[in-house]
This record gives structure tokens, sequence and C-alpha cells, in this order.
């Protein structure tokens, strides 16, 4: 990649940091994003966050008593990777420039992760493919770090671990028509793309074109991941779970794309 560029905050507030966070909230309309280091009790980056993932488990135990371990390790996992998510996408294809990861902290609230702070610092402004090459690499390191600490508290394993990260991904890429106004279905898929082999993650999920009975197109996911909520919500299935026949999840994936296009 080449040499970055850099936006440097105008001042002690950090201009740049405060346009991001403000761009997130407004995009998203639930991103809630703050400058500055963690508070006590916050998942820190490379910190000590046992007691976090520890309480986090007995709480999410406690809520769904018959779910079992695996899912209480599941929920952990998207549960801290979400943020960090959202903000490399929002960051790339939308603010314009790329903020330091690692920088950020999260909050634990019940059994949900919602709500992060970010230390103020200098951005990475480049190509859009430069940046998704630095923030892919960024976020898998950083989901690594988390895949490691889940680990220490209970077993999650890493191939399951990934396709649930690619579901992530490719959702957010779907939602880049929201984002992005005007940008084509071709775009959203090299784009796409260019993500999944930034975090490495090249065929552990994938985007299908769904052709729609008044001719338009969607974008839809092919997952392989399972975030086995049916295990909490016995007989629930998320509309691309990828345990339905593959009839029924492209039924439902065309409902709700029609849906969603106001048809």
């Amino acid at each position: 990649m080449a040499a970055r560029n850099f936006l440097f905050a105008l001042d002690s507030d950090d201009v740049a940091l405060t346009r991001l966070l403000e761009t997130a909230a407004r995009v998203t309309g639930f991103m809630k994003g703050t400058p500055g280091g963690p508070l006590p009790g916050w998942h820190v980056p490379g910190g000590d966050n046992e007691n976090l993932l520890r309480a986090l488990y007995a709480e999410l135990e406690a809520t769904y008593p018959k779910a079992g371990q695996p899912f209480y390790a599941v929920r952990l996992w998207t549960n801290l990777i979400w943020q960090p998510a959202f903000l490399a996408v929002i960051a790339v294809h939308v603010h314009g420039a790329l903020p330091r990861l690692a920088a950020m902290s999260q909050e634990r609230r019940g059994i949900d992760i919602n709500g992060f702070r970010l230390l103020p610092g200098p951005q990475c402004k480049d190509t859009t493919n430069a940046m998704i090459d630095a923030a892919g690499k960024d976020l898998r390191a950083m989901a690594d770090g988390i895949l490691a600490e889940i680990n220490q508290v209970t077993k999650l394993k890493r191939v399951p671990a990934l396709r649930l990260l690619a579901d992530r991904m490719l959702g957010l890429m779907v939602r880049l028509r929201d984002y992005v106004p005007g940008i084509s279905i071709s775009e959203q898929r090299r784009l796409c793309d260019l993500w999944l082999a930034a975090l490495g993650i090249t065929g552990q999920g994938d985007l299908e074109t769904l052709d729609l009975a008044d001719g338009r197109q969607a974008l839809i996911i092919a997952r392989k991941g399972c975030c086995l909520d049916y295990l909490a919500m016995p007989g629930t299935y998320c509309a691309t779970c990828p345990k339905q026949d593959d009839d029924v999840r492209l039924a439902r994936q065309r409902s709700d794309a029609l849906a969603e296009l106001g048809a």
C-alpha cells in the first residue's frame, strides 16, 4: 500500500474524530460513540478483559438459561465485533478517512456491547481500495485478539467465528446502498470482495444477486455461518440462516428485499 496521507485534528477537540462520530450516528441512527479513552470496566483491545467477558457470559447464561455454551460463546464474539466493523465501513465509505481501530474501547450494557469511545489521533485518508486494505487488516488483527480473549473464558472455534465476521461484513456491504446512494450492485460486489480479501475471509460467505418479479435486482447474503439464535429462541431462524432449505431462505430474502425497496 502506498504511503498514507493523514488528517490531523484542527484543535484539542479533534475535529476529524468528532465528524466521524457524528457521521456514524447519523447514517446508522444507533451508533453511540464519544471521544476519549476507555472508562472503568470497558473492553480495551489488548487489555485485561477477562472480568468483562465473564460478566457478559454470566448475564447471557442467566438471560437464556437453556441456550447453552455454544450460543453464549457466539454472542460474546458477535457483541464485540459489530461496532468495529460498522465503524470501519462507515469511516471508509462515508467519512472518507480511517481512524486507528485499535484505539476503540467498548461498553457492556447488560447482555449487549453497545457504545464506544475512540481516542483522538490522525486519520488515514487514501484511495478507497487502499483504505479498505488498511481497515481490513486492522479489523482482522482486532478480531484475532478478541477471539483469543474469548477462548481464555470459553471455547469458540476459529472457522465458525470467521464465518460470523464474514456475515457481518456481507450485511454491511448490502447496507452500502443506504450509506452510498446510487451505488451499483456491481460496485457493491466489487467492494465486498476487497473487504473479504483484506480481512483474510474470502470464501467464508458471499453476496448473491436476486432477480425480483418486477425486473429489479437486489443483493442478498449467502451465509456459511450461523448465529445460533435458534438455541435461545427455538424454532426461530434468521431470514438468511444457512440451516434453512435454499428455497425457504431465498423466498424469505426476496420478501425482505421487496419490502426494503418499497415494493
